[in-house]
This record gives C-alpha cells, structure tokens and sequence, in this order.
C-alpha cells in the first residue's frame, strides 16, 4: 500500500445509550470523503478500540470496509494488550477485507524491544497483512525504536510507521537512518508540517474527524511545493492542534464534530464529557479553522 493523503483516525460515535450509533457514522464518514479524505482509518487509539467489545470492533471494521470505495485506502487498528489478541484482531480484519493492520506496541505490558519485535513477527506469520508499526509511547508506555526498524528492514510487509511520539528528532533519525525504506506517516498533529518536510508522505489523523477539509487543504498545499502558504496553513489550525494534544483528545474531537455539524456522542467511560469551560476554550480554538 502507497500511504497516501489525509487518512482520519476514526471516532466511533456512541447514541444517547452508549451503543454505537452507525447513522451518526455514515453521516461523519460521507463528510469526510466530500472534504477530500484519502482513506479511513478506523477502531485507532481516537476511535476507543480499548472500550469496545471484541465484536464491536469486528463491526466498525465491517461497516467503514463496506462504506469505502475501490481507490480509498483502509487501514485496521488491531491493537491489544497481547500477541494472540492482536493476532485474533488482525485475523478478523484481515477476514473483513483490510490488507493493512495499524499497529502499537501492546499497551500496559511495557516490552522490551526484542519483546516487541517477536509480537510483530507473531502477527506477520499468522496473518497475510502489512503492518504500519505505531510509535506512541505516551499512550502505551514504550518506544518502537529503531533497533525494531532495523529487524524489519528486509521484511516488505512492514511498510511503515504512523510518528506519535511527538518528537521529531524521530522523523530525522529515521530518514537519516533508513532513507525511503519506510513510510512515515504524520501522527504528531501539532507538528504536521515538520514532519512532511523530514519526509512523512501522509497523515493519519484524529482531528481530520473535525477539521478534514483543512487537513486536506494543507497536505495538498505541501505537495505542491508552496512551504511558505503551507506554514500560513498551519499557522490557522496550529491553536485546535495545540489544545489537542494538550490533554481530552478524544474528548475534543468528539465536541469538534458537534461543532461543525456531525455530533458523535460522548466518549465511553471513564472519559467523560467536556464541561463548559472546556467546551468555550476548545470552540474558540477551533474558530480560525471554522472560519
């Protein structure tokens, strides 16, 4: 798979009831192609995989694969907390119709990197996928460091690396290190622009579920060429990027769908809602990017 565009992380919105509210869903997805989105990514760390049952999930992946069309790009998150869970996850996908899996380290076990790179290799003979391995220690407690990089650098289904650490030291250690071998693509959201110039070739991306049109809009701005409209680009959206990443991502992402037309419900516990003040600092963040 060529990593291309803007990709959304996907939400997954819940009704009034907490159950998953897949008319909410079609609603935001048809949106999000109208704004120019150039794949889906659903059941991702934005989307509360973690709160979801395991047919939950099976069911998201169903509906968004027969949502897509041909030339859009699908890409699974089947991450877990172990191996045969994430085997079973991908198995399932891979069943569904996704060739590539997202993939973290497994969260709460903290492996070492030897650890982690056996978890891939598990995945990769018990399933016939592509893998983008996913570097988010914040959110999983471990970095998928470049020793790991280097034992998949001979294996093609490992075809690239979704950046979340939000380091870009990163973004220049691996195009130093391993030139094009790997797709980077963007997850440091506040940081897009300095990570498509160390190379990212695309974006996978929470708050496209919110902003996508002006996602698009930058990315397209980048391939052009035009790196000073790009950085006026990013200059608008940096304030709704910055709150995000400053804690309540879910949360936010959510509240910004609502703001601009494709409420998605709450997130499941324990996340709980914005409260007012919340909602006023979020709002007046996202307001350059409403225009």
């Amino acid at each position: 798979m060529k990593l291309k565009g803007v990709m959304p992380a996907l939400v997954t919105p819940f009704d009034a009831a907490g159950k998953i509210d897949f008319k909410a869903f079609e609603k935001l997805l048809t949106k999000l192609r109208a704004d120019g989105v150039s794949g889906w990514v659903p059941c991702g760390s934005t989307g509360e995989y973690n709160a979801m049952t395991a047919d939950e999930r099976a069911s998201v992946l169903k509906f968004v694969a027969e949502f897509a069309n041909k030339d859009e790009l699908l890409i699974a998150g089947t991450n877990a907390g172990s191996t045969w869970e994430v085997i079973e996850h991908t198995r399932r996908a891979r069943a569904l119709g996704y060739g590539t899996v997202l993939l973290s380290a497994p969260y709460y076990a903290t492996p070492a990197p030897n650890e982690l790179i056996s978890h891939y290799r598990a995945v990769l003979d018990a399933v016939d996928v592509e893998i983008v391995v996913y570097n988010y220690p914040p959110k999983v407690g471990v970095e998928v460091g470049l020793e790991v990089l280097d034992a998949f650098v001979d294996e093609p289904r490992i075809i690239g690396i979704k950046e979340s650490s939000g380091n870009l030291l990163r973004a220049i250690d691996i195009r130093s290190r391993f030139g094009d071998r790997y797709q980077v693509t963007n997850g440091s959201d506040d940081q897009t622009l300095d990570f498509y110039l160390w190379g990212a070739t695309s974006w996978i991306c929470g708050p496209a579920n919110c902003m996508a049109k002006a996602c698009v809009d930058l990315v397209k701005t980048i391939e052009s060429g035009d790196w000073i409209g790009a950085r006026d680009k990013m200059q608008v959206i940096y304030g709704a990027m910055s709150s995000l990443e400053s804690g309540k991502f879910v949360q936010k992402v959510k509240y910004g769908c609502e703001l601009t037309g494709t409420p998605v419900g709450n997130g499941r516990g324990p996340l709980l809602p914005l409260n007012e003040e919340e909602k006023v600092a979020f709002a007046n963040a996202m307001a350059p990017v409403l225009g």
